[in-house]
């Protein structure tokens, strides 16, 4: 459906029950999106609760571990993450299947005074059609299609992928209101979903200026280990996944490095490349990646790496390190790198919005991202940062470019940055229309299932589950 959003001016009867449903509450840009809108919708005075497979309190947003949020944990003791390192969409699938069913059978227990209004689900639809029984109006929130995040190199794996793609187009189309994260994934999202007829609003995703703002203490243990070198720093923060082509950072600063040893050593001399993301190790891919970007820094170009994972504060980093390697910053740390970089590269192709590209500018920090997805729309070329195309060549200029830059030049296009996020992507602004979409959604029609499309699809739903099931076994055993 198409949502005419009201604005902060909107009243509520009463205050609504909102509960938030995300697979795994880790640290990204997916999961600071959704504890910024459940705290926003708090502020505001209704009752939120988040539900997860997945809480490690060691690897999460503060807001879920200190009390300020409720976190519900389900859906995490039957199925795995993964089968033998396989099936991890399948698995994810179960899991928040299992999931639903634990919100809508404590939902179901709740007095009548409790039962939820509105259920906000993200990544996974899967689930839209179980909890759709509880009565709340749904409302999907869509980083990106999942059909398009995977790779189909086999005749297997697209048969595999078949009813899973189904599932994901149907079960979508189910929910009350839906919106994406930006104008290109809104356009990705109508032609990949061809047989839906809802046009998505855009809701850009916001930071909290507040957490921004604040003045890092140096002699704090995590931020010293930073400090202890003085250094020209250029800075990536991204996930440890192949899909965020870190390796173009590599390539571009090694680049950078051997065009200037020709004429100024000094300047090699005084330049680092830090690449710093989430980081988890029940990831295998997280630790393979990490693996393969310190190869290639080593191995093809020579240079000197070293790697500090979460929480070691008590190993100094040697002076000679050109690229340093930091495994799921903490708050504080990139609020540090952000204040002291000379900029942002920001690698990933095609990416859906990228929230870390609008933190760098708000922090007076340029960035430079591929000219693709969602950072055209966040990024003013030559004002607020540069776009490129994804080439090591254009990289390495650009890099230069910012390296000649002035320091009045660059602090000109900081500025332009931070005015850029202040007028647009404001958690104010964000909380502000999603609370209006939520009223709308309370005061408007009735269920979907009223209407005959959920009762009609339901055996649908039904049957493709079972073949997801089956697919398990034929897609494991013929690898």
């Amino acid at each position: 459906m198409t949502i005419d959003t009201p604005g902060s001016s909107a009243e509520s009867p009463r205050p609504l029950r909102v509960a938030f449903i995300h697979p795994d509450l880790g640290i990204g840009g997916a999961e600071r999106l959704v504890v910024d809108a459940a705290v926003g919708l708090q502020n505001l005075g209704h009752k939120v609760v988040m539900y997860t497979s997945h809480h490690d309190t060691a690897h999460c947003f503060e807001e879920t571990r200190d009390g300020t949020l409720t976190v519900r944990i389900g859906g995490n003791t039957i199925v795995p993450r993964t089968i033998l390192g396989r099936c991890y969409i399948i698995c994810a699938i179960l899991r928040n299947l299992h999931l639903a069913v634990t919100m809508w059978l404590l939902n179901s227990a709740a007095p009548e005074n409790e039962k939820l209004d509105v259920i906000i689900v993200d990544q996974l639809s899967v689930s839209i059609p179980l909890l759709r029984w509880t009565g709340a109006k749904i409302f999907f929130y869509c980083h990106f299609p999942d059909k398009l995040l995977t790779k189909r190199e086999s005749l297997l794996k697209k048969v595999y992928r078949m009813p899973v793609d189904l599932i994901e187009e149907l079960t979508t189309g189910m929910a009350d209101a839906i919106v994406v994260n930006s104008k290109f994934t809104a356009d990705i999202f109508k032609k990949s979903f061809k047989m839906l007829h809802q046009v998505p609003d855009v809701l850009y995703p916001s930071i909290q200026f507040d957490k921004f703002d604040r003045t890092v203490d140096q002699d704090l243990p995590e931020v010293k280990v930073l400090t202890a070198i003085n250094k020209i720093t250029f800075l990536s923060i991204n996930r440890y996944e192949r899909k965020k082509d870190i390796r173009l950072a590599i390539h571009a600063f090694a680049r950078l490095l051997q065009d200037n040893s020709k004429n100024d050593i000094s300047t090699v001399q005084s330049l680092r490349l830090v690449i710093a993301g989430g980081y988890d190790t029940r990831v295998t891919e997280n630790v393979e990646y990490h693996k393969e970007l310190v190869q290639l820094a080593e191995q093809k170009y020579g240079l000197r790496t070293w790697t500090l994972s979460s929480g070691q504060s008590d190993k100094a980093v040697p002076e000679s390190t050109q690229v340093l390697f930091l495994q799921s910053i903490s708050d504080v740390q990139k609020l540090y790198l952000l204040q002291t970089a000379r900029a942002l590269l920001y690698t990933p192709t095609n990416e859906h919005f990228g929230i870390v590209p609008v933190e760098a500018m708000y922090m007076r920090c340029p960035v430079i991202a591929v000219n693709s997805g969602g950072p055209t729309e966040s990024i003013l070329h030559g004002k607020t940062g540069f776009l490129c195309e994804p080439k090591e060549e254009v990289w390495a200029s650009t890099l230069q470019t910012v390296l000649e830059k002035s320091d009045q030049e660059l602090r000109e296009m900081g500025e332009a940055g931070h005015d850029r996020v202040v007028g647009l992507f404001s958690l104010a602004a964000f909380v502000s229309k999603l609370n209006g979409i939520l009223l709308q959604l309370q005061q408007g029609s009735a269920a979907l299932e009223s209407y005959g499309m959920f009762g009609a699809l339901r055996p649908l739903f039904v049957f493709t589950t079972v073949t997801i099931a089956l697919s398990i076994i034929l897609y494991h055993y013929a690898q």
